[in-house]
C-alpha cells in the first residue's frame, strides 16, 4: 500500500505546486546567496526563496531542490543558470523620488558645491543598487535643475546586480502608474508620451546616464572614483554588520571633498570613518567627505 504522503507530494508537483523546503535546504541556498552576492537572506525570508525558487524550478520542469541546486553551481551552464536565478532574488522596489527629504538634500547639497566649483567642473553621481533606474533619474533631473543653469556638467551612473533591471532602466520607459511620485513640472519636462499608458524619458537625461552591472562584493574592480554624491539606500540592510562597514569605507574613499554618502535611515547606525562627519539629521542618513585641499570638480 503506498503511503499517503507520497500521494500528497505527487498531486503538488502535478499541479505546480513545490514541496516545503527543508531547513538544511534554506541554508544551504542562504550560504549560496550571501557567498556570490554578499546578501544575507534572513530567516523570515524562506518563504520568499521558496516562492523565487519554485516559479524558476516550474520554469525548467525541475521539482527537486537538491537537483536545482546541483544545476545552478555546476559547470558554465550553471553560471549562466545562477545569473537568471539570481536575476529573480536580488531585484528591489523602487520609485521615483523614493525618499524627497533625501533627494531635496542632494539638491540643495550641490547647489552649494556649484557655488565655488570651477568654471567648467563636472560632478559624477552613483546610484548604488538602482534597480530599474527611477532613482537614478531622480538624481538626473535634480542635478539638470540645479547644475547645467550654472555652467556644470554632471552624469549619473546606476548599478545593479540585476542585468534584467538594468536593461529596463537603460530604456527609461515607465507605465503611467510609476509617476505617480514624480512631480508633474519634472513629468512634463523629462518624460515624453509613447501611449496612453507608457513614458519614456527624455533622450537628452537619459544621455547624462550610465548604466552598469556591480556586485558590492567586488568593489574593488569598479573603476568609479571622485564623485560628488554616491547614493545607497535600501541596500545595506540585506548585508551583515561587518560587510556593510566594508562597504561604507569602500564607499567614503571614491568620494571627493564635499561630497556626500547617503543611505538609508537606520541601515548602520554606528559607522565611523576618519575623514566622514554624520549630517545631523534625524530625518536622514548622509555623511560628508571633509579632508584634503581637493575640491569638488577638480579631476
Amino acid at each position: 500500500m503506498s503511503n499517503p504522503s507520497d500521494f500528497f507530494s505527487n498531486k503538488r508537483s502535478a499541479f505546480g505546486m513545490m514541496p516545503d523546503m527543508e531547513e538544511e535546504q534554506f541554508l544551504r541556498w542562504q550560504n549560496l546567496l550571501e557567498e556570490r552576492t554578499g546578501m544575507c537572506l534572513a530567516p523570515q525570508r524562506k518563504s520568499f526563496l521558496q516562492t523565487s525558487l519554485g516559479i524558476r524550478m516550474r520554469e525548467l520542469a525541475c521539482d527537486d531542490y537538491e537537483d536545482y541546486y546541483q544545476k545552478v553551481t555546476t559547470g558554465s551552464g550553471g553560471a549562466i543558470e545562477w545569473a537568471t536565478l539570481s536575476d529573480r532574488l536580488t531585484v528591489q522596489e523602487t520609485r521615483f523620488f523614493r525618499d524627497p527629504d533625501a533627494m531635496m538634500f542632494v539638491k540643495n547639497h550641490l547647489q552649494q558645491l556649484a557655488t565655488t566649483a570651477k568654471p567648467g567642473a563636472s560632478f559624477d553621481i552613483w546610484s548604488m543598487g538602482c534597480s530599474s533606474g527611477e532613482e537614478v533619474y531622480s538624481l538626473a533631473m535634480m542635478a539638470e535643475e540645479c547644475l547645467l543653469p550654472l555652467g556644470i556638467n554632471y552624469s549619473v551612473t546606476g548599478t545593479d546586480l540585476s542585468t534584467v533591471v538594468l536593461r529596463k532602466a537603460r530604456q527609461g520607459i515607465y507605465p503611467i502608474r510609476k509617476l505617480e511620485t514624480l512631480p508633474l513640472a519634472y513629468r512634463q519636462r523629462y518624460c515624453d508620451a509613447l501611449d496612453n499608458n507608457h513614458y519614456q524619458i527624455t533622450e537628452e537625461l537619459r544621455d547624462r546616464t550610465c548604466f552598469t552591472q556591480v556586485n558590492a562584493l567586488n568593489l574593488n574592480v569598479f573603476p568609479l572614483q571622485g564623485l560628488s554624491v554616491i547614493y545607497c539606500q535600501n541596500l545595506l540592510i540585506y548585508f551583515r554588520r561587518w560587510r556593510r562597514r566594508e562597504i561604507l569605507n569602500a564607499l567614503a574613499e571614491r568620494l571627493v571633498p564635499g561630497g556626500i554618502l547617503v543611505t538609508g535611515l537606520g541601515e548602520m547606525v554606528d559607522w565611523q570613518h576618519p575623514n566622514m562627519t554624520q549630517v545631523d539629521n534625524n530625518k536622514l542618513s548622509v555623511y560628508v567627505r571633509h579632508d584634503s585641499n581637493k575640491k569638488i570638480g577638480d579631476r
